[in-house]
């Protein structure tokens, strides 16, 4: 006789995990419409937008809690073993991490009411550009998810780079402006910290891929060089800092 209770456990499995592959690209989806939108807030000085981006991620917070929530009690339900194990387990990090993004463009909208002169500070034209690839690592990142594609992660990893090209670039820029111009070091220092959103942006997409280059290979991503970066005094504390 076939083993109908094994078979039950094996299709709940399934189902719960299809589940929270939905939860993680929809709670994918709105972190990256949250970096895009606080862009355009800033590019466009729209303080309406970047209310509405704040306002927004308090339905990311829930969305991450319902993802926690569902993989605790798939683990305690199902018992997964080996590689249903290191995937329940990456799924349970990577909504963190997605979480996290979604607080980095939040806090990019909270600058967007601090700077009025935007447009005057030349180094803002560099940022469009950065924050395109930065979400395109995060998008990568969660379709490497999706598809469990370690070498798309792997990409992911490796193009990181350009990201922290920009953000170093960024900050020599600003740094000159604020020497020449005294008077916008306040809106050149609010600058400065977007920049290290989205240059923290770009490194969380990085730890997305390397969870799921374990949980495909179950073995760690092979490390990148990234050398020293001469802006790590910018590093911004745990937690939400623009609260």
């Amino acid at each position: 006789m076939p083993n109908t209770g094994t078979e039950h456990t094996v299709k709940a499995f399934d189902t719960d995990i299809n589940e929270l592959r939905g939860m993680v690209a929809e709670i994918g989806g709105r972190s990256e419409q949250a970096i895009a939108r606080s862009m355009e807030a800033l590019k466009n000085h729209d303080l309406d937008l970047a209310a509405q981006v704040v306002e927004d991620d308090k339905l990311i917070d829930e969305l991450e809690q319902k993802i926690d929530d569902l993989t605790f009690q798939t683990i305690a339900l199902r018992a997964p073993m080996a590689d249903d194990l290191r995937e329940l387990i990456a799924t349970f990090k990577i909504s963190g991490v997605v979480e996290r993004i979604g607080d980095y463009a939040k806090n990019i909208a909270k600058r967007v009411p601090l700077i009025t002169g935007g447009k005057k500070l030349g180094p803002i034209s560099l940022l469009p550009s950065m924050s395109r690839i930065a979400s395109e690592l995060v998008r990568d990142s969660l379709e490497a998810f999706a598809r469990r594609d370690a070498e798309l992660a792997l990409e992911v990893s490796e193009r990181d780079q350009v990201v922290d090209d920009f953000y170093t670039s960024i900050f020599r820029a600003v740094i000159t402006h604020m020497i020449e111009n005294p008077k916008d070091i306040g809106e050149a220092a609010h600058l400065l910290f977007i920049a290290k959103n989205l240059e923290r942006i770009g490194d969380h997409a990085t730890n997305v891929a390397e969870m799921v280059y374990f949980a495909a290979r179950g073995e760690p991503m092979p490390e990148r060089d990234r050398g020293e970066n001469p802006t790590d005094l910018l590093e911004q504390p745990s937690g939400d800092e623009a609260s």
